[in-house]
């Protein structure tokens, strides 16, 4: 595994691991931010999985007024885990990354990000000496926490999906464009999509200054970024491949097969999950014991940068804490 200069801790608390994950050649960064336990309080772990253009310190562990939604469920008693998968971040690059982008196929799919997301959760129980945890998953990171949850329902305790992708009937015949292995994405880009689904007659959700501050941040996390005109930040495109799949009707993972109490959890102006998908994803979970769909005001899909925000920490610490299964008599 590469060597890498030594991560800035968010919070002097916060603890850093490099660990290795599918590619023998290349190391996986997690990041760990201990509850605000009682001693009598048993361990409970939540791992938070990112989408497809930012990482972990960018969404769960970024702080807006000086609070995160990681702050929150620590405060809430939760040992919260977020992992960079490769390609973002400070996980280590695909080699691929290097080359020119039509060399090889799109990187970081669905599949591929399962088996870091595996070594993840085998390093965190093992690390915390305890059976199972829970998942948060935003966007695109849904698929890869939905497969693993499939694959490997005794590990997994309650699963968080914010703002998922789900399935759509296919419109066409026609097979997905072949997409290149990787992208660049302009902090201009970020903001234009983190806005576009608000609409015109509705006040900002999302603050320019708080999205000044966040762009700055996610320059950083491309070492290179600046050596770019305009400055961006590569990232890998199989996510955008597997969403462009689910929406010819090919989801990544069988919903079927988990066997977690599931919330999905989004915002009313969400444009990537509207109501159709959102109800379909819902019935499809039907090997889960307990399912909500809760729909959050004036939110959209990047509802955890948003006024609204706090709600959406409320309830995802609601449903992660408490047993919403009544015992048969």
């Amino acid at each position: 595994m590469k060597e890498r200069p030594p991560s800035p801790l968010l919070d002097p608390r916060e603890q850093h691991f490099r660990i290795p994950g599918p590619r023998k050649d290349l190391s996986l960064f997690l990041r760990f931010l201990p509850a605000d336990r009682k001693p009598a309080q048993p361990p409970r772990a939540v791992l938070y999985v990112h989408g497809a253009t930012f990482p972990s310190a960018l969404s769960i562990a970024h702080r807006f007024d000086g609070t995160s939604w990681r702050d929150a469920l620590c405060e809430a008693g939760f040992d919260v885990w977020g992992l960079d998968f490769y390609g973002y971040g400070e996980s280590d690059r695909y080699q691929e990354m290097d080359k020119p982008p039509f060399e090889s196929p799109a990187l970081c799919t669905a599949q591929d990000a399962a088996g870091q997301l595996a070594a993840a959760v085998a390093f965190i129980l093992d690390r915390q000496d305890i059976e199972k945890l829970s998942l948060i998953a935003h966007s695109w990171g849904s698929m890869p926490a939905s497969l693993f949850a499939g694959m490997q329902p005794a590990l997994v305790d309650r699963v968080v999906l914010f703002a998922p992708i789900g399935r759509r009937d296919a419109q066409s015949v026609e097979a997905a464009p072949a997409l290149p292995a990787w992208r660049i994405v302009t902090s201009e880009e970020q903001w234009s999509r983190f806005i576009e689904d608000v609409p015109a007659r509705e006040p900002p959700v999302l603050s320019r200054v708080h999205f000044d501050e966040w762009s700055r941040l996610y320059l950083d996390s491309d070492p290179e970024s600046r050596s770019r005109n305009p400055a961006s930040v590569k990232v890998p495109m199989g996510p955008v491949s597997d969403i462009g799949k689910a929406w010819r009707g090919q989801l990544a993972y069988d919903s079927a097969k988990i066997r977690s109490p599931v919330a999905i959890i989004r915002g009313e102006w969400d444009s990537l999950l509207p109501d159709a998908d959102a109800q379909w994803l819902f019935r499809s979970f039907s090997g889960s014991p307990s399912r909500r769909d809760i729909k959050i005001s004036r939110g959209t899909h990047l509802l955890h940068f948003e006024v609204m925000r706090l709600a959406l920490w409320h309830e995802s610490i609601n449903f992660l804490l408490h047993d919403d299964i009544a015992q048969p008599l």
